[in-house]
Parts: C-alpha cells; structure tokens; sequence
C-alpha cells in the first residue's frame, strides 16, 4: 500500500475531486443547506471520508453509501435520492484501489478528468412565478360573490369529506 505522504495527499485531491463535482453535495452548499459553513464542511468532508477508507479495510459499496448518506443527513440536512450516491461511491473506491495498488499516475489522470468537470456547476432555479395580474385574475374567479341576487348561498356546492380526512372544495358550475 502506498504511504507515503505525498500519495496520501494525492488521495486526498481525488477525494476532494469526486465530493466537489457531486452535483448533490454543490447544490446542499451553494443554497446554504449546511448552514453558514457549509464550505468549511465540504471541506471536512474530504478529510473524513479520506480517513475512512483508512480507517476500514475492503470497504464495500453499500458501506460508503450508507457513510456517505449519513454524512450529508447530518451535515447538511440533505437525502440523497437521485441516484447519484452508488456513483460517487464507486469512483471514491476506484480512487482508493488505484492508491492502494500505487496507480499513481492512473489516479493523477483521474483526478486531472474529474477537475475540469468541476467548471460545470450545479444549478438550481426557481420555478417562473405568475405575475400579479394571473394571481389577480384567478382569485377573483374563485371568490364566491354572495352578495348578488342572482347568486344564493344554495348555489355553491357543500364541502365535501374525503375518506382521506381532506376537504374537497369544488367550484360551482
């Protein structure tokens, strides 16, 4: 196994290279999930998943997942369910075979591809709003004018109970 300290080092970069492209972990601190030092945890992120791979020999993937997932639970209050965890576990073990094996050149390779993805941020946007005028528009189709004479309080139909515990209200024909 390579040990020494600027392989360790060149670990670390991978680790740090496949965690800060993970779209997931981008968007939990660029939208603040982690609080106000969601970077610094980024960060301490690296540090720890790099120690457990230290700490824990022949780690499978369902391990690191489940690390993984615990650690963005905890951190940054974030569950991961798009599909994107069994990834980033399987390229943190082939950067860690790689290390172990003395792949270096192999694992610099890797980790030079996976920085120049690291240009394509993550983005999140906000669905359109409507703009006042529709906002407007629809409430006064809802409203229910009583006041009319044309309109009586029988013509609206009753709430009706679903089985669910929800109150269904339609509106009148």
């Amino acid at each position: 196994m390579a040990a020494s300290g600027a392989s360790r080092e060149l670990l670390k970069e991978g680790v740090r290279a496949v965690l800060h492209t993970w779209p997931v972990l981008q968007i939990a601190v660029d939208n603040g999930f982690g609080g106000v030092y969601g970077q610094q945890k980024a960060d301490w992120m690296v540090d720890v998943v790099q120690q457990y791979f230290f700490d824990n020999s022949d780690l499978q993937q369902c391990e690191v997942e489940d690390f993984i997932a615990d650690l963005m639970d905890q951190e940054f209050d974030t569950v991961v369910d798009d599909g994107s965890l069994p990834q980033v576990s399987v390229s943190l073990l082939q950067l860690f075979t790689q290390w172990q094996q003395g792949a270096l050149q192999q694992l610099h390779h890797t980790i030079h591809s996976l920085n120049q993805k690291k240009g394509q941020r993550a983005k999140v946007t906000a669905p359109p709003t409507q703009s006042d005028d529709e906002s407007q528009d629809e409430a006064q189709e809802m409203d229910c004018d009583l006041s009319s004479p044309s309109v009586s309080r029988t013509d609206c139909p009753p709430p009706q109970d679903e089985e669910d515990g929800w109150t269904v209200v339609r509106k009148k024909k």
